[in-house]
């Protein structure tokens, strides 16, 4: 059985049913049934034409559903006067599921959950465990975005800008449970990119491709995090990266900058330093300075501090901090590296026990205590 088959052909099924007048949620349903049956019947007889195989399959579904709902008798007498399922016709609706899974009416949390279950073709099992939630949990989340966006219609251009901030979402959990989030996003985002000619677009996935680059460098066997300066460089992805740089140049090349091409920007000279010492500090600050102009982002401030304090040394980047929100994630953990690099290890230990504190992964909170035991080891008795 071809699973990446069925996942790729799960958004245009679907998008074959809504087209045809089916709700969203009923829809879905009648996809995720046509999966099941696909996955226990191909492997024995194999069909010559997939998408077709599921859409009939899918579309008999709804239909059968509607049969017994006496509230849709309505709505099937229309749809059944349509001709029934023949060659499927080369149309990708997959573009307007997207925007439909990113609808502003919707958490992100459960835009998330619905682009993986909708556009992505992971079950409710898969997505459960990749965010650490019970099964009934996630299914009760997914619910409820079916029918908000249930009767939604998508005949206006949907926004760009919301469907990216979704996928980045997507990208940032990384890996859990048994599905790759990272690499999902990624995947998602090369779809959205050859549908949609928008440079921020192409923004986000070179900063996705720059960042999955050095994803084998990021951890320790044992699970322990590996700070970008002290990653083995040789273990990056030198042709994710090339590619990732090639996509970012061609959209910097249409002068219209977002704040993903941006914070690719920076990934990109991160990439481009053969050691640490070699980071050309003093460009990541302005680059930043652009992100501060296009978001006004605190965290975006946060980064700032520290490429200034790089750039300009530890006390320049802890006036920088000064100005952002203490309640920002990883403020204690820049305030502690900070003071590490002005000589004051006394300081910095204090704020790495706090920032370990405050950590929201356990990753991250053993790293960090390991920081402040590392400093208080060095204290004079």
């Amino acid at each position: 059985m071809d699973g990446d088959l069925l996942r790729r052909l799960t958004p245009e099924v679907l998008g074959v049913l809504v087209r045809r007048g089916a709700d969203f949620a009923a829809a879905e349903d009648a996809v995720q049934d046509a999966l099941v049956q696909a996955v226990h019947g191909w492997p024995a007889d194999p069909p010559r034409d997939p998408k077709g195989w599921l859409v009939t399959v899918a579309w008999h579904r709804f239909l059968d559903a509607g049969r017994a709902d006496v509230a849709r008798r309505r709505r099937e007498s229309l749809v059944v006067e349509e001709p029934p399922p023949g060659p499927t016709p080369g149309v990708d609706d997959t573009l307007r599921l997207y925007f439909l899974c990113a609808h502003p009416a919707l958490t992100p949390s459960s835009a998330v959950a619905l682009t993986l279950r909708a556009v992505g073709g992971l079950t409710t099992r898969q997505i459960a465990r990749a965010y650490l939630v019970p099964e009934a949990t996630m299914a009760q989340r997914i619910s409820r975005a079916k029918r908000t966006v249930s009767g939604v219609r998508l005949d206006r251009p949907g926004d760009v800008a919301t469907v990216l901030r979704v996928l980045y979402l997507v990208f940032n959990e990384g890996y859990s449970g048994d599905v790759d989030l990272a690499a999902e996003a990624v995947r998602l985002t090369r779809q959205l990119a050859a549908m949609v000619d928008h440079p921020e677009v192409a923004g986000l996935l070179a900063l996705m491709l720059l960042h999955h680059a050095r994803r084998a460098a990021r951890t320790t066997p044992d699970g322990s995090l590996v700070p970008l300066a002290a990653q083995d460089r040789s273990r990056w992805d030198t042709a994710l990266i090339a590619e990732g740089v090639r996509i970012l140049q061609a959209a910097l090349a249409r002068d219209r900058l977002g704040e993903f091409q941006a914070q690719a920007a920076v990934a990109a000279l991160h990439a481009d330093a053969q050691a640490a010492g070699e980071t050309d500090w003093v460009q990541i600050v302005e680059w930043y300075d652009e992100l501060v102009r296009l978001t006004d982002s605190p965290v975006v401030r946060l980064n700032r501090a520290v490429a200034v304090g790089e750039a300009d040394g530890a006390w320049a980047g802890l006036a920088a901090l000064a100005a952002v929100d203490p309640s920002v994630p990883r403020h204690a953990a820049v305030t502690a590296y900070l003071h590490e690099r002005a000589g004051d290890r006394a300081t910095a230990a204090r704020w790495y026990a706090e920032a370990a504190h405050r950590a929201a992964h356990l990753a991250e909170r053993d790293h960090l205590i390991r920081q402040a035991a590392r400093l208080n080891a060095r204290l004079p008795g």
